[in-house]
Protein backbone atom coordinates (compact mmCIF):
# COMPACT_ATOMS: atom_id res chain seq x y z
CA UNK A 1 0.00 0.00 0.00
CA UNK A 2 1.41 3.07 -0.95
CA UNK A 3 1.65 6.24 1.84
CA UNK A 4 -0.62 8.29 1.10
CA UNK A 5 -3.00 5.66 0.45
CA UNK A 6 -2.38 4.16 3.62
CA UNK A 7 -2.76 7.25 5.69
CA UNK A 8 -6.11 7.88 3.92
CA UNK A 9 -7.41 4.46 4.41
CA UNK A 10 -6.32 5.45 8.40
CA UNK A 11 -8.00 8.51 8.72
CA UNK A 12 -10.95 6.94 7.21
CA UNK A 13 -10.98 4.34 9.94
CA UNK A 14 -11.13 7.03 12.41
CA UNK A 15 -14.66 8.80 10.94
CA UNK A 16 -12.03 12.00 9.49
CA UNK A 17 -9.41 13.15 7.16
CA UNK A 18 -5.97 13.45 7.18
CA UNK A 19 -5.90 17.04 7.75
CA UNK A 20 -8.26 16.82 10.78
CA UNK A 21 -6.84 13.65 12.49
CA UNK A 22 -3.01 15.60 11.64
CA UNK A 23 -4.80 18.59 14.00
CA UNK A 24 -5.30 15.73 17.15
CA UNK A 25 -3.46 15.96 20.39
CA UNK A 26 0.11 15.36 20.35
CA UNK A 27 1.67 12.59 21.78
CA UNK A 28 4.54 13.55 24.34
CA UNK A 29 7.44 12.32 25.99
CA UNK A 30 10.34 13.43 28.63
CA UNK A 31 13.86 14.09 26.99
CA UNK A 32 15.32 11.37 29.35
CA UNK A 33 17.25 13.51 32.34
CA UNK A 34 16.71 16.71 30.82
CA UNK A 35 13.60 16.54 31.74
CA UNK A 36 12.44 18.42 28.36
CA UNK A 37 8.73 17.16 27.10
CA UNK A 38 8.88 16.62 23.66
CA UNK A 39 6.57 15.91 21.00
CA UNK A 40 7.45 12.11 20.11
CA UNK A 41 8.08 13.89 16.56
CA UNK A 42 10.94 16.25 16.32
CA UNK A 43 11.14 18.36 12.66
CA UNK A 44 13.96 17.27 10.88
CA UNK A 45 16.64 20.68 9.99
CA UNK A 46 17.83 19.64 6.94
CA UNK A 47 15.18 19.88 4.58
CA UNK A 48 13.98 23.27 5.70
CA UNK A 49 16.67 24.96 3.04
CA UNK A 50 15.71 21.78 0.40
CA UNK A 51 12.82 23.75 -1.18
CA UNK A 52 13.54 27.19 -0.41
CA UNK A 53 13.29 29.72 2.51
CA UNK A 54 9.44 30.39 1.83
CA UNK A 55 8.29 26.43 2.09
CA UNK A 56 10.71 25.68 4.71
CA UNK A 57 8.93 29.15 7.23
CA UNK A 58 5.37 27.44 6.13
CA UNK A 59 6.69 23.96 7.37
CA UNK A 60 7.70 24.98 10.32
CA UNK A 61 4.62 27.12 11.80
CA UNK A 62 2.64 24.47 10.31
CA UNK A 63 4.31 22.06 12.54
CA UNK A 64 3.95 24.32 15.28
CA UNK A 65 -0.04 24.04 14.94
CA UNK A 66 0.15 20.57 14.64
CA UNK A 67 1.65 20.37 17.93
CA UNK A 68 5.32 20.06 16.98
CA UNK A 69 7.24 21.52 19.95
CA UNK A 70 10.85 20.08 19.16
CA UNK A 71 12.80 21.46 16.75
CA UNK A 72 15.86 19.99 14.67
CA UNK A 73 18.90 21.93 12.87
CA UNK A 74 22.71 21.75 12.67
CA UNK A 75 25.14 24.59 11.68
CA UNK A 76 26.21 22.82 8.58
CA UNK A 77 22.84 21.89 6.87
CA UNK A 78 23.68 23.75 3.87
CA UNK A 79 25.89 25.89 5.78
CA UNK A 80 23.64 27.77 8.04
CA UNK A 81 20.76 28.51 5.95
CA UNK A 82 18.89 25.79 7.57
CA UNK A 83 19.18 28.18 11.13
CA UNK A 84 18.32 31.18 9.19
CA UNK A 85 14.73 29.44 8.27
CA UNK A 86 14.37 29.13 12.41
CA UNK A 87 15.29 32.24 12.96
CA UNK A 88 13.21 33.84 10.33
CA UNK A 89 10.20 31.61 10.78
CA UNK A 90 10.22 32.26 14.75
CA UNK A 91 9.20 35.30 15.06
CA UNK A 92 6.31 36.86 16.87
CA UNK A 93 6.80 34.69 19.96
CA UNK A 94 6.75 31.52 18.71
CA UNK A 95 10.41 30.75 19.77
CA UNK A 96 8.88 31.17 23.36
CA UNK A 97 6.56 28.09 21.78
CA UNK A 98 8.40 25.29 21.17
CA UNK A 99 12.22 23.40 22.15
CA UNK A 100 14.87 24.52 19.77
CA UNK A 101 18.01 22.06 19.06
CA UNK A 102 21.15 22.77 16.85
CA UNK A 103 24.62 20.85 16.38
CA UNK A 104 28.24 21.62 16.18
CA UNK A 105 30.42 19.55 14.39
CA UNK A 106 33.80 21.64 14.85
CA UNK A 107 36.38 19.51 17.42
CA UNK A 108 37.71 22.03 19.94
CA UNK A 109 36.44 24.86 21.97
CA UNK A 110 37.24 27.77 20.59
CA UNK A 111 35.87 26.43 17.39
CA UNK A 112 32.35 25.08 18.41
CA UNK A 113 32.07 28.30 20.54
CA UNK A 114 32.43 30.55 17.65
CA UNK A 115 29.96 28.22 15.75
CA UNK A 116 27.53 28.48 18.87
CA UNK A 117 27.66 32.20 18.54
CA UNK A 118 27.16 32.00 14.40
CA UNK A 119 24.20 29.50 15.29
CA UNK A 120 22.54 31.75 17.62
CA UNK A 121 22.41 34.95 15.70
CA UNK A 122 21.30 33.05 12.56
CA UNK A 123 18.17 31.71 14.73
CA UNK A 124 17.69 34.95 16.18
CA UNK A 125 17.37 33.23 19.69
CA UNK A 126 20.05 34.02 22.62
CA UNK A 127 20.00 30.22 23.76
CA UNK A 128 19.67 26.83 22.71
CA UNK A 129 17.31 24.27 24.56
CA UNK A 130 19.96 21.56 23.46
CA UNK A 131 23.31 21.53 21.18
CA UNK A 132 24.57 18.71 20.31
CA UNK A 133 28.11 17.47 19.45
CA UNK A 134 27.28 16.72 15.86
CA UNK A 135 27.92 13.66 13.60
CA UNK A 136 30.89 12.20 15.23
CA UNK A 137 31.94 9.32 13.51
CA UNK A 138 35.53 8.30 14.42
CA UNK A 139 37.35 7.23 17.27
CA UNK A 140 40.43 10.03 16.39
CA UNK A 141 37.55 12.99 16.58
CA UNK A 142 36.55 11.18 20.25
CA UNK A 143 39.83 11.91 21.44
CA UNK A 144 39.74 15.49 20.03
CA UNK A 145 36.49 16.04 21.79
CA UNK A 146 37.86 14.47 25.27
CA UNK A 147 41.36 16.15 25.07
CA UNK A 148 42.87 19.86 26.20
CA UNK A 149 40.75 22.12 24.14
CA UNK A 150 38.83 19.54 23.14
CA UNK A 151 35.07 20.88 21.75
CA UNK A 152 33.51 19.42 24.80
CA UNK A 153 34.63 21.79 27.14
CA UNK A 154 32.77 24.51 24.93
CA UNK A 155 29.71 22.39 25.63
CA UNK A 156 30.34 22.50 29.17
CA UNK A 157 30.58 26.03 29.03
CA UNK A 158 28.03 27.16 27.40
CA UNK A 159 25.21 25.40 29.35
CA UNK A 160 27.29 27.18 32.54
CA UNK A 161 26.59 30.32 31.00
CA UNK A 162 23.18 29.79 29.73
CA UNK A 163 23.46 29.93 26.11
CA UNK A 164 22.36 26.44 25.71
CA UNK A 165 19.99 24.49 28.75
CA UNK A 166 20.95 20.97 27.67
CA UNK A 167 24.25 19.35 25.89
CA UNK A 168 24.13 16.07 23.64
CA UNK A 169 26.02 13.94 20.92
CA UNK A 170 24.74 12.89 17.64
CA UNK A 171 26.09 10.06 15.20
CA UNK A 172 25.05 7.22 12.98
CA UNK A 173 28.51 6.13 11.62
CA UNK A 174 30.25 3.10 14.02
CA UNK A 175 28.44 2.32 17.49
CA UNK A 176 31.98 1.68 19.16
CA UNK A 177 32.19 5.95 18.40
CA UNK A 178 28.92 6.50 20.55
CA UNK A 179 30.02 3.53 23.41
CA UNK A 180 33.19 5.40 23.62
CA UNK A 181 31.56 8.97 23.95
CA UNK A 182 28.94 7.37 26.65
CA UNK A 183 31.85 6.24 28.54
CA UNK A 184 34.03 9.37 28.37
CA UNK A 185 31.84 11.79 30.03
CA UNK A 186 29.04 11.50 32.65
CA UNK A 187 27.17 14.94 31.79
CA UNK A 188 25.34 14.10 28.36
CA UNK A 189 22.19 14.82 28.62
CA UNK A 190 21.06 12.89 25.18
CA UNK A 191 21.70 11.25 22.10
CA UNK A 192 20.55 10.69 18.93
CA UNK A 193 21.29 7.54 16.39
CA UNK A 194 19.90 5.14 13.53
CA UNK A 195 16.72 3.32 14.69
CA UNK A 196 15.71 1.19 11.73
CA UNK A 197 14.37 -1.92 10.50
CA UNK A 198 17.49 -2.84 8.45
CA UNK A 199 20.06 -1.18 11.81
CA UNK A 200 19.35 -4.90 13.93
CA UNK A 201 21.60 -6.70 10.78
CA UNK A 202 24.81 -4.83 11.02
CA UNK A 203 27.09 -2.72 13.38
CA UNK A 204 23.83 -2.00 15.61
CA UNK A 205 22.17 0.93 17.10
CA UNK A 206 19.63 -0.61 18.64
CA UNK A 207 21.70 -3.59 19.80
CA UNK A 208 24.70 -1.63 20.97
CA UNK A 209 24.37 1.66 22.17
CA UNK A 210 20.30 1.91 22.84
CA UNK A 211 19.97 -0.19 26.32
CA UNK A 212 23.01 1.74 27.26
CA UNK A 213 21.50 4.99 26.63
CA UNK A 214 18.30 4.00 28.39
CA UNK A 215 20.67 3.14 31.33
CA UNK A 216 21.91 5.94 31.76
CA UNK A 217 18.84 7.55 32.10
CA UNK A 218 19.71 10.11 28.78
CA UNK A 219 17.15 11.09 26.47
CA UNK A 220 17.06 9.26 22.81
CA UNK A 221 16.50 10.73 19.40
CA UNK A 222 15.96 8.68 17.12
CA UNK A 223 16.79 9.21 13.50
CA UNK A 224 17.19 7.13 9.97
CA UNK A 225 14.09 5.65 9.98
CA UNK A 226 14.19 5.29 6.49
CA UNK A 227 18.04 4.98 6.03
CA UNK A 228 17.40 8.48 3.88
CA UNK A 229 15.02 7.16 1.98
CA UNK A 230 17.00 3.58 0.66
CA UNK A 231 14.60 1.09 2.80
CA UNK A 232 11.85 2.57 1.05
CA UNK A 233 13.81 2.65 -2.76
CA UNK A 234 15.21 -0.51 -2.14
CA UNK A 235 11.60 -1.36 -1.65
CA UNK A 236 12.43 -3.18 2.02
CA UNK A 237 9.93 -1.59 3.33
CA UNK A 238 6.93 0.99 2.98
CA UNK A 239 7.14 4.53 5.12
CA UNK A 240 4.67 3.27 7.53
CA UNK A 241 5.99 0.53 8.39
CA UNK A 242 9.51 2.54 8.90
CA UNK A 243 7.26 4.67 11.26
CA UNK A 244 5.95 2.56 12.95
CA UNK A 245 9.32 -0.26 13.75
CA UNK A 246 10.98 3.15 14.93
CA UNK A 247 8.40 4.41 16.93
CA UNK A 248 8.26 1.04 18.68
CA UNK A 249 11.44 0.89 20.28
CA UNK A 250 12.32 3.24 23.59
CA UNK A 251 12.79 6.35 21.53
CA UNK A 252 11.50 9.35 23.31
CA UNK A 253 11.12 11.82 19.63
CA UNK A 254 11.54 10.34 16.10
CA UNK A 255 13.63 13.22 13.96
CA UNK A 256 12.32 13.61 10.45
CA UNK A 257 12.78 15.82 7.67
CA UNK A 258 10.32 16.85 5.38
CA UNK A 259 10.57 18.86 2.30
CA UNK A 260 6.17 20.15 1.88
CA UNK A 261 3.69 20.61 4.33
CA UNK A 262 1.65 17.64 2.88
CA UNK A 263 4.47 15.43 3.96
CA UNK A 264 4.94 17.47 7.20
CA UNK A 265 0.87 16.07 7.65
CA UNK A 266 1.14 12.56 6.91
CA UNK A 267 4.11 11.80 9.05
CA UNK A 268 2.70 13.93 12.41
CA UNK A 269 -1.07 12.03 11.46
CA UNK A 270 1.52 8.08 11.52
CA UNK A 271 2.79 9.54 14.79
CA UNK A 272 -0.85 10.33 16.42
CA UNK A 273 -2.52 7.30 15.18
CA UNK A 274 0.98 5.18 15.96
CA UNK A 275 -0.01 1.31 17.75
CA UNK A 276 3.18 0.10 18.93
CA UNK A 277 4.25 -3.58 17.07
CA UNK A 278 3.86 -6.62 18.85
CA UNK A 279 7.10 -9.05 19.83
CA UNK A 280 6.00 -11.33 17.10
CA UNK A 281 5.53 -7.92 14.51
CA UNK A 282 9.13 -7.08 14.96
CA UNK A 283 10.47 -10.63 14.64
CA UNK A 284 8.28 -11.28 11.35
CA UNK A 285 9.41 -7.97 9.55
CA UNK A 286 13.30 -8.53 10.89
CA UNK A 287 12.74 -12.24 9.56
CA UNK A 288 11.90 -10.55 6.11
CA UNK A 289 14.42 -7.20 6.27
CA UNK A 290 17.12 -9.66 7.16
CA UNK A 291 17.37 -11.50 3.90
CA UNK A 292 18.71 -8.50 2.10
CA UNK A 293 20.21 -5.83 0.97
CA UNK A 294 21.20 -4.82 4.61
CA UNK A 295 24.59 -3.24 6.00
CA UNK A 296 26.35 -0.13 4.26
CA UNK A 297 24.45 -0.71 0.82
CA UNK A 298 21.72 0.74 2.64
CA UNK A 299 22.53 2.55 5.50
CA UNK A 300 25.52 4.31 3.58
CA UNK A 301 26.37 6.22 6.41
CA UNK A 302 27.71 3.36 8.33
CA UNK A 303 31.11 2.17 8.76
CA UNK A 304 31.77 0.18 5.50
CA UNK A 305 31.99 -4.04 5.92
CA UNK A 306 35.45 -5.13 6.43
CA UNK A 307 34.32 -8.80 5.25
CA UNK A 308 31.65 -10.24 3.34
CA UNK A 309 30.33 -12.16 5.49
CA UNK A 310 28.38 -10.48 8.46
CA UNK A 311 27.61 -11.78 11.37
CA UNK A 312 23.78 -12.08 12.11
CA UNK A 313 22.02 -12.03 15.97
CA UNK A 314 18.29 -13.39 15.41
CA UNK A 315 15.75 -10.72 14.93
CA UNK A 316 14.09 -11.20 18.60
CA UNK A 317 17.39 -10.11 19.81
CA UNK A 318 18.32 -7.37 17.74
CA UNK A 319 15.23 -5.72 17.38
CA UNK A 320 12.75 -6.24 20.31
CA UNK A 321 11.17 -2.71 20.67
CA UNK A 322 10.27 -3.49 24.59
Amino acid sequence: MERRDFLNATAAAFGTSVTALADAPMPMATLGKSGLRVSRFTLGGYHMAVKGEEEGIKIIRRAIDLGVVMFDSAAKYHNGKSDEVYGKALTGGLRKKILLMSKAELRDKKSAMAQLETTLKRMNTDYLDLWCCHEVARMDEVEKIFGPGGSLEAFVEAKKRGMVRHIGFTGHHDPEVHQALLKGFDGWETVQHPVNLIDPHYLSFIKDVLPKVRAKGLGLLAMKSNAIGEITKAKIATIPECLRYTLSHDVDTLVSGVETVQQLEENVLTVKTFQKMSRDEVSTLLSRTAKGPIGSKIERYKKPEKTAILNHLTPHQDGDPA
